[in-house]
């Protein structure tokens, strides 16, 4: 019975959770549009207002009202136009007070992630944590900067993410010597299942290639 219970579970489980993720996704982006659609009731004519509720309860077309805006707003500010406008926009925002810091910090941090010529977390390393010989997965993402470098040579250091198990979206923030980072051939995503898993599935073995950042 245990067995049978067992293999059942593991059939389910992933079927469950994709699902589950799938729904939490559509749900925010509903959300969002939701939120577009109270804004447009407060601006439109009364006689819109009906046709704004029936639009809100068809399932799903947040989803695509958001892509759509994501794509329109993308082929925007791609061209020399909505660059002029996304440079007031920003100006703007950094002039408010409280709203400049948050917008300013979020807007680094994201610029850093998913900026294609950057290096953040484009390599998953091997590093000693929390202690000498306890050897964890963790992620390049730079080098020391500011302040920091005048203390630690850029050249020779690594700024470096270690992620929780099995939560990835907390974890520490460490800058090691170069030497002590051994990089993994493995790619991000690999790195993140071995991460999420505890160790359970495991890619497949390779020849560990050199720093990404020792080539720049």
């Amino acid at each position: 019975m245990k067995k049978h219970l067992i293999a059942g579970l593991l059939v389910w489980l992933p079927l469950a959770i994709t699902v589950w993720v799938l729904l939490w996704f559509v749900g925010l982006l509903d959300g969002v549009f939701g939120g577009l659609a109270s804004a447009a009731q407060a601006v439109l004519p009364a006689g819109a207002e009906s046709t704004i509720e029936a639009l809100r309860k068809i399932p799903g077309l947040g989803v695509l009202v958001m892509a759509l805006l994501l794509l329109l707003t993308g082929m925007f500010v791609t061209n020399i136009v909505g660059q002029w406008w996304l440079r007031q926009w920003n100006r703007l925002l950094h002039q408010i007070p409280i709203v400049k810091s948050i917008y300013s910090s979020v807007k680094q941090v994201s610029d850093t992630l998913f900026s294609s010529s950057g290096q953040a977390f484009r390599e998953a390393v091997l590093v000693q944590y929390p202690r000498q010989g306890s050897w964890t997965i963790a992620f390049v993402t730079g080098r020391p900067g500011g302040e920091v470098a005048r203390h630690l040579d850029a050249e020779t250091h690594l700024s470096i993410y270690v992620p929780t198990t099995p939560n990835p979206t907390s974890g520490f923030f460490l800058m090691l010597p170069r030497a002590e980072v051994v990089p993994l051939a493995m790619s991000v995503d690999e790195a993140l299942k071995y991460i999420i898993s505890m160790g359970v599935v495991a890619p497949p073995p390779a020849t560990a290639p050199a720093l990404a950042t020792e080539r720049n």
